[in-house]
């Protein structure tokens, strides 16, 4: 495996994925859990999981702020999602807040926030909430370029009294607008990417970090039909480079991290489990993947100890994936599993070969234009 030098490595990607990003707004700050309560008609919102028009319904949001005195906003909620709306006994939210309200406190700055919850009842569940949250956190790590996301431990007060009260951990996510905003990028709804039209520091990271976390469920190149592109990945670009992509992943249920019971990899797949880990990255330039593998080292001892200091993880849940994350940097600090199973599993090798060969052409136009 030939290898640049890793501190040339790591400030390519730097340079590339980190860019001047701003502050994050106030709930996204902070990683300490935030207690909540949700108080509102829950089971009409429930009711309403096979509709493919969900109203709105409204109640009241109150949590702890940082002085641990008590605040209260009102807030609207509406069923959201695909899959796990249908599937789950405790389908995911969408919470709509009155910008009014908001000034000068943690919300402040924000307005329609996706709440993600456990899919059923019960510690195991829970868990695998918590494990699509470190997902979340993990990418946090390695770029600026991610979904910034805040644990709560929340508490459901249905208003009908049709549904007993109960508390989970849950978790809200930033949402894409404020991702422009933070980065300096414009939102790309196209149809499909090509190869060439992806930027390659940040799409090399991306995918890599879909490898740590066994994730197979996504695309770069294109999404659903009738869908702007891309699947669990959402498209960005700089003003200044607009033909170039940013890749910004969301939605890790599906990973063999959280290894939910209703996971499993695409069938076209040559895998059976989805906790194996099958490279479906795109191939890329030598130096722009050097520098992707660099920046995951630099990162291993931060994210281990993400996963080591997790209180609301349980034991077994904690060493198993320790050890899930260890297999993931053995296969990159091993020069033949890097070359077997990341390298040879590359997809498009002719079309980088193509356009590194017309790079090159334009190179040696510039250097000798006759």
């Amino acid at each position: 495996m030939h290898r640049a030098p890793i501190i040339l490595a790591i400030a390519l990607l730097v340079a590339s994925v980190s860019g001047v990003a701003a502050e994050r707004k106030p709930l996204f700050r902070d990683h300490a859990v935030l207690k909540a309560v949700l108080t509102a008609p829950i089971s009409q919102a429930y009711a309403q999981r096979n509709s493919d028009s969900r109203l709105y319904f409204p109640g009241q949001w109150s949590y702890l702020d940082d002085s641990g005195e008590s605040r209260r906003l009102d807030v609207s909620i509406r069923l959201r999602g695909n899959f796990r709306r249908q599937y789950c006994e405790l389908p995911p939210l969408r919470l709509n807040f009155k910008k009014s309200q908001l000034d000068g406190t943690l919300f402040d700055g924000q307005d329609k926030l996706k709440l993600v919850a456990p899919c059923q009842h019960g510690l195991e569940s829970q868990q695998k909430l918590l494990l699509e949250y470190m997902a979340y956190r993990t990418f946090e790590i390695l770029t600026d370029y991610s979904f910034g996301s805040r644990l709560i431990r929340l508490s459901y007060v249905d208003t009908d009294d049709k549904l007993k009260s109960w508390t989970d951990l849950a978790f809200v996510i930033e949402t894409e607008g404020d991702i422009g905003k933070r980065l300096g990028l414009d939102k790309a709804n196209v149809a499909q990417n090509r190869f060439d039209e992806l930027d390659q520091p940040a799409t090399a990271l991306a995918e890599l970090f879909q490898l740590m976390i066994s994730n197979h469920d996504y695309s770069v190149l294109q999404g659903p039909d009738g869908e702007y592109c891309c699947h669990n990945s959402v498209m960005y670009a700089r003003e200044e480079v607009a033909d170039k992509r940013i890749p910004i992943p969301y939605d890790f249920d599906m990973s063999g991290l959280v290894n939910a019971p209703y996971a499993a990899p695409p069938s076209h797949l040559p895998i059976r489990l989805v906790r194996t880990r099958f490279y479906r990255g795109l191939c890329q330039p030598p130096e722009v993947l050097d520098a992707a593998v660099a920046r995951m080292l630099e990162k291993k001892a931060e994210i281990l100890a993400l996963y080591q200091k997790q209180p609301e993880l349980s034991r077994q849940s904690r060493n198993r994936n320790l050890t899930y994350i260890k297999q993931f940097y053995a296969m990159l600090e091993d020069e033949q599993l890097f070359q077997e199973l990341i390298l040879d599993r590359c997809r498009g090798k002719n079309l980088l070969e193509e356009m590194m060969a017309e790079e090159a052409e334009k190179a040696e136009l510039v250097r000798d234009p006759t």
